[in-house]
């Protein structure tokens, strides 16, 4: 019953949750990766103008 309550709630979001979730430790490291990426590429620009 809750089963068919979340398909009619969410629809096609139900087949892409379920995708996320299977290569979810993958998808979690690239959005780590990026942000630390992103951070040090910040530190960077703020000692090349302060240096």
């Amino acid at each position: 019953m809750v089963d068919l309550f979340l398909d009619f709630m969410l629809g096609p979001m139900r087949g892409i949750g379920d995708f996320y979730f299977e290569y979810q430790s993958i998808f979690n490291t690239v959005v780590v990766g990026a942000a630390v990426i992103k951070i040090f590429q910040r530190e960077k620009k703020s000692q090349e103008t302060a240096g």
